[in-house]
């Protein structure tokens, strides 16, 4: 059937028309309007309608693991250096008892004085943490190590899928685009996203900011927000201008 849809296709495995940047995912079983992967920490595709909350998520978790990183590594030196200086008393030797011959040439003092050494002796043997203080270093280790690796890690992933909406691509036309771009470029011609409008415009249409208070209501503040289009139609090869004068 016609179809007013552009760059329509069939999905063989659903047996519908396919819109233009949708995929079928193997694990939900069905197509998905603008695919960008499937997370398994989600249980759930990143697509033309969560894109936006995924990227914030990813986004905001990586600078609050920073922060944490940051601001708790006076904590971890001091918890580092405290654990292992807890070792090394622990490993230290309290000292060898004096028997036998000992009694005789009056190297064991008498009992007076003996009471006192081994009362002196308990104190000194005393841990100087307990329990409570051990777990409580031990947990700002963990942390410290946590939000680093988070930072590391996530930050990375972040800044690939920044660098995704710059380019207006997704994860699977990265792919794609690419492989079409070799084909071209073989040929002496150069491949150009059709869904690119432009690094800043790419960005607009992505958080959906149509006016500059929206950078703040819609982008460091939390919004629910539709995304921008029904993720059914697309605009090819826009005029160069700002789509959203902002």
């Amino acid at each position: 059937m016609k179809t007013d849809v552009p760059f329509v296709s069939v999905c063989k495995k659903c047996i519908i028309p396919k819109p233009a940047r949708s995929h079928h995912c193997g694990i939900c079983k069905t197509c998905i309007l603008k695919m960008d992967h499937h997370c398994p920490w989600l249980n759930n595709c990143v697509g033309h309608f969560n894109h936006r909350y995924f990227f914030s998520f990813c986004l905001f978790l990586t600078l609050g693991c920073m922060y944490c990183s940051v601001s708790g590594r006076h904590l971890f030196i001091d918890a580092y250096n405290t654990i292992d200086q807890l070792k090394h008393l622990e490993a230290e030797k309290q000292g060898v008892p004096v028997t036998g011959i000992g009694l005789l040439i009056g190297i064991v003092p008498s009992a007076g004085v003996a009471g006192k050494a081994v009362q002196v002796a308990q104190e000194v043997s005393q841990p100087p943490y307990t329990y409570k203080d051990r777990m409580f270093h031990k947990s700002v280790i963990y942390m410290w190590v946590l939000t680093s690796t988070v930072s590391v890690a996530l930050g990375a992933l972040t800044l690939w899928h920044a660098l995704l909406i710059t380019r207006g691509e997704t994860s699977i036309e990265r792919h794609i685009n690419g492989k079409e771009a070799k084909r071209l470029a073989k040929r002496g011609r150069v491949y150009r996203n059709p869904f690119s409008y432009g690094k800043l415009n790419n960005w607009k249409v992505f958080f959906g900011v149509e006016k500059r208070s929206h950078w703040l209501t819609r982008v460091l503040l939390p919004s629910g927000h539709a995304p921008y289009g029904d993720g059914l139609t697309w605009d090819i090869y826009p005029l160069k201008k700002d789509m959203m004068p902002v």
